[in-house]
């Protein structure tokens, strides 16, 4: 991370959240400590305006899913039409995301059977979060069942959907309205698309008005938590850190696979060519901000031609984040074994499809946006809680580095795959 960064990030809602947390969770360990019925009486009055700020990120998800995925799903369908190597391109990043979706759920899973949450610890850190945890069983044991979930795939009222925090049906009716937007006339489609960006970009306004306040927020929370749990609760996030990052490295590592397999390259060349945009990936935490570099790599390095590598390339920073499902699903899979909840096969393909479609309505949006605007909706749509993702947010910043990697080697992949034939054989590329 270069002098310039490092000094941003200290200067950033990032770093501040997180000394939030660490305030937090150091005063309710004190206060625990001190046996003080009237400090904590009085800290415990405090954590009721973490439950408020939550609920203020809460409110903005259901339009902000919605507005995005109509306005997404437009623009994917105008690219698509815009040739044939980009109609390619959006199968191949579909194939890649849905490949990525299973991946999560199996990694996911298979982590935390390996490498399970302290049950104690747990549950001292859950007690000092304000939860929804009973609903939330409720909720998940009516997605488990298989005729619940197929019903719930076309409410007869989406608007009371919304409000019991049906997402998966609110979902599925955005994806069918945004389809059906492509199918009438452009006259018509371009003010309705116009609409839904504006609604889009009046919640993510709003979502950073209340994010300016995610200091006291967190720290509203973590007092709870460590009132509870005490400063044991760090054990707990080093673990839930971990589980992300293996589970994205494993990612990364099937993405080196699949381009040998079909994009028809070794893998020491794909390697050297992914390095340099992965380390400004690294650096700067942007696809976008890699862009320049991996146009170049893709055209020196990976013989893809320049017309195709500047079609797909941004094309792919555009729709395309194929760690999305996979840093998100994995989340939500913590908060599921975190609360003791089981998933059925329901939930898990709930999650699933939500996580596909949260993949694309959240591109490019801030990092911290976008956190609640994916991650809430699948837990809801997998019938879990969500008060304690206020507390992973404020350590998200590592596993958040491996989402950009991730996307970056994606990019580049996708890029070899899609061009073919008409890539320059391993052979015919400079060195």
């Amino acid at each position: 991370m270069s002098r310039s960064r490092f000094a941003a990030f200290f200067t950033s809602l990032s770093f501040f959240v997180i000394v939030a947390l660490v305030a937090g969770v150091a005063a309710g360990a004190a206060a625990q400590n001190a046996h003080a019925p009237w400090l904590t009486a009085a800290l415990g009055a405090l954590e009721g305006l973490g439950q408020v700020w939550l609920n203020a990120l809460r409110m903005t998800v259901m339009p902000l899913v919605f507005s995005l995925l109509v306005t997404g799903i437009v623009s994917i369908a105008d690219a698509a039409a815009t040739g044939r190597i980009a109609a390619r391109s959006l199968v191949v990043f579909g194939l890649m995301l849905v490949a990525a979706t299973v991946y999560a759920i199996l990694a996911g899973l298979g982590l935390l059977t390996l490498w399970p949450i302290d049950p104690e610890a747990g549950r001292a850190m859950l007690a000092g979060i304000p939860s929804d945890a009973a609903a939330a069983v409720g909720r998940a044991a009516q997605t488990n069942a298989l005729d619940a979930f197929l019903s719930s795939l076309a409410p007869s009222n989406v608007i009371k959907a919304a409000a019991d925090d049906g997402v998966l049906a609110v979902v599925v009716f955005a994806v069918a309205f945004g389809f059906a937007a492509t199918r009438i006339r452009a006259d018509l489609r371009r003010p309705l698309a116009g609409f839904f960006e504006a609604v889009a970009e009046t919640m993510v306004v709003i979502v950073h008005w209340v994010l300016l306040a995610a200091p006291f927020g967190v720290f509203a929370l973590a007092l709870g938590v460590g009132l509870r749990a005490g400063l044991g609760v760090a054990g707990t996030l080093a673990h839930y850190v971990a589980i992300l990052c293996l589970s994205q490295i494993g990612l990364i590592l099937l993405i080196y696979v699949a381009v040998t397999l079909w994009g028809r390259i070794s893998l020491a060349r794909f390697a050297r060519a992914a390095a340099p945009a992965q380390v400004v990936a690294v650096s700067t935490q942007s696809s976008l901000a890699s862009l320049p570099v991996m146009i170049e790599r893709a055209r020196d390095w990976l013989g893809v031609p320049q017309a195709s590598a500047g079609l797909v390339l941004p094309l792919a920073v555009a729709v395309f984040r194929i760690t999305s499902p996979v840093a998100n699903l994995g989340v939500c899979l913590y908060v599921a074994q975190l609360n003791g909840i089981e998933l059925g096969l329901g939930a898990l393909v709930a999650g699933g499809l939500t996580a596909i479609a949260v993949s694309i309505a959240s591109v490019g949006l801030p990092g911290q946006v976008s956190f609640f605007a994916a991650i809430g909706p699948i837990c809801l749509a997998m019938g879990l809680p969500i008060g304690v993702l206020p507390i992973l947010l404020a350590v998200e910043v590592v596993p958040d580095i491996f989402r950009t990697v991730g996307n970056v080697t994606a990019d580049l992949a996708a890029t070899r795959i899609v061009a073919g034939e008409d890539a320059a054989p391993e052979a015919d590329v400079a060195s």
